[in-house]
């Protein structure tokens, strides 16, 4: 049996952490060796100097259950197709199935936000104009983008408590609420929907999971919870099914979940990830579950899913325990051109790296991520290359899940070979304060060739932390478009050979949880000036290759075009 290092467990509420500086003595690093020298980065807190003024709220006065304790999430898109990315945050609201009588009070003073990026580093509120606040019945959790419609611009679905809302973007600046028109309200307890071309017809399908049939006054009639932790926990309830609904073409969606075997009644998804994770040309399903297996939906190309979970090895983290896994992200940690997954969990948190095509490698402890996580309870995580040397880097968001207790959030680097090093005291003053953190989104909000992170709060204000100085080394953003839209290509592959790595991305906006991110692939090119090669994958299979590609720019490529 695999042994796992101990880390530090959370305190009880008023007990001290322990210092950043143990944990790095802990790994064994000199923790002034990674400075400004190295070219890392820091994150500056630029949220009140953007504008952003939305604050989620819990929808009554006191964090009493699961349902209110699960989110907040955002979706990062842009809407207004200015080539920059904008802002959309759910919120939580007064509901009769969740909330407190004194909550009442907050009836119809709570809303979503829209945020359009002004391109200067501040925001507006837009959501008025936008008509996106949302539905007074719809409890607020998570928020995904992308162009279903085929129409050029990028329309909006909002997961929900309760039922789910589709926005279809008019491309004028406003959104028309189509949910019923189009099928989609997908009632029930919604916590991701990414969106793929799950059966090859050019068209985007939607995926939407689901969490648990919350019941509010089952556990305050029996009490059968510890008291300790202020409320039940996921195992008290049943889980929901997931949902696969097939864009017809015509602005409907039919329910194929049976038809493409992806009928899961008893699951209780926190998140998924949808791409080619096994790299056999179509598009597969990394569905996460609370405190029960998670599902790994790999695609036949007929459209019709297996779960390949257990043969895998992705099913359990932590070497085997079935974990409170939340939302999945997708990256090749190791550059050996294979996808790799993270879940961030109440404990350790899993990395699982696929050393071969269709079987992962638990290597949480090995990497160091047991040592960084164990301490905390994390939710959102990121893997994405804030340094641009090459390799993705560590952001987790953490927070209490039963108490609105504050937590650091951890950032590490990966050192290129086989594990994360703390870089938290060298990534800035937020990384010495403390939130409820929730769900993490990044994108490059500047377009200044360096990401940028931004961290969701529950009952508090969202973090966006401005990446400076990560594009002191070189970078190349290759964007897949489709030729019929003009829109990301979502579902594509973007691989790129720089400074003796071989770089693969997926073109997705779900990845992560209860977030949806910029969908541009971005890679970090470290000292060379220029991609030796650079190759585009479409959906459909179809594959453009461009040499000698100069660094530091956003690459637009249309299937197709001359080099």
């Amino acid at each position: 049996m695999m042994t796992l290092p101990l880390p530090l467990r959370r305190p009880a509420p008023g007990n001290q952490r322990p210092a950043r500086a143990g944990v790095a003595l802990m790994l064994g690093l000199a923790v002034s060796a990674f400075g400004a020298d190295s070219g890392w980065p820091t994150f500056t807190d630029i949220t009140e100097a953007a504008g952003i003024k939305f604050k989620h709220s819990l929808g009554d006065f006191d964090l009493s259950n699961i349902a209110e304790a699960t989110g907040p999430g955002c979706a990062v898109f842009d809407f207004d197709n200015d080539g920059f990315m904008d802002l959309y945050f759910v919120n939580g609201r007064w509901h009769p199935d969740i909330s407190d009588n004194r909550g009442r009070t907050l009836r119809g003073k709570l809303r979503n936000a829209l945020h359009r990026n002004n391109g200067d580093g501040t925001f507006t509120d837009v959501t008025e104009r936008a008509g996106v606040a949302g539905r007074e019945e719809s409890y607020g959790m998570a928020a995904s983008a992308a162009d279903y419609d085929n129409d050029g611009d990028v329309d909006l679905y909002v997961c929900n408590y309760g039922s789910s809302i589709l926005y279809r973007n008019n491309g004028d600046g406003t959104f028309t609420d189509v949910t019923d028109l189009a099928g989609v309200a997908s009632p029930g307890w919604a916590l991701a929907a990414p969106w793929f071309d799950y059966n090859g017809d050019g068209r985007l399908d939607l995926f939407v999971v689901h969490y648990l049939e919350y019941d509010k006054g089952a556990f305050q009639r029996t009490g059968a919870y510890y008291k300790a932790d202020n409320f039940p926990g996921p195992l008290s309830y049943p889980g929901q099914p997931d949902t696969l609904y097939r864009n017809n073409g015509d602005g409907t969606f039919t329910d194929v979940t049976r038809e493409a075997g992806l009928w899961e009644p008893t699951g209780r998804g926190m998140g998924a990830v949808a791409c080619d994770i096994d790299g056999d040309g179509d598009i597969d399903l990394y569905v996460t579950n609370d405190a029960m297996a998670n599902n790994l939906w790999i695609n036949d190309g007929q459209g019709r899913f297996t779960d390949q979970a257990e043969r895998s090895g992705t099913a359990f983290g932590e070497g085997g325990q079935g974990v409170s896994s939340m939302g999945p992200f997708v990256a090749d940690v190791d550059r050996n051109g294979l996808l790799d997954l993270l879940v961030p969990d109440m404990g350790y948190s899993s990395l699982m790296l696929q050393d071969q095509r269709g079987f992962f490698r638990d290597a949480t402890a090995q990497s160091n991520l047991a040592l960084l996580c164990g301490q905390y309870t994390g939710w959102g995580g990121l893997l994405n290359d804030y340094d641009n040397d090459g390799y993705p880097d560590l952001f987790i968001a953490n927070g209490d899940p039963h108490h609105l207790y504050i937590e650091e959030s951890v950032m590490a680097r990966w050192d290129g070979k086989s594990r994360f090093i703390d870089m938290a005291r060298q990534s800035g003053d937020f990384f010495n304060r403390k939130y409820v953190g929730r769900g993490a989104a990044f994108a490059d909000f500047d377009n200044d060739g360096d990401l940028d992170i931004l961290m969701n709060v529950l009952d508090d204000t969202p973090r966006l932390l401005r990446n400076d100085g990560g594009n002191r080394r070189n970078w190349l953003k290759v964007v897949p478009v489709r030729a019929d839209t003009g829109r990301v290509a979502l579902g594509g592959t973007v691989t790129v050979k720089a400074n003796a790595l071989t770089m693969i991305q997926p073109v997705i906006g779900v990845n992560g949880y209860l977030t949806s991110s910029d969908p541009r692939p971005h890679f970090g090119l470290g000292d060379a000036t220029r991609a030796e090669r650079v190759e585009v994958v479409w959906p459909d299979g179809s594959k453009r290759v461009l040499e000698h590609v100069p660094a530091n720019q956003v690459l637009t490529v249309k299937p197709g075009d001359a080099p």
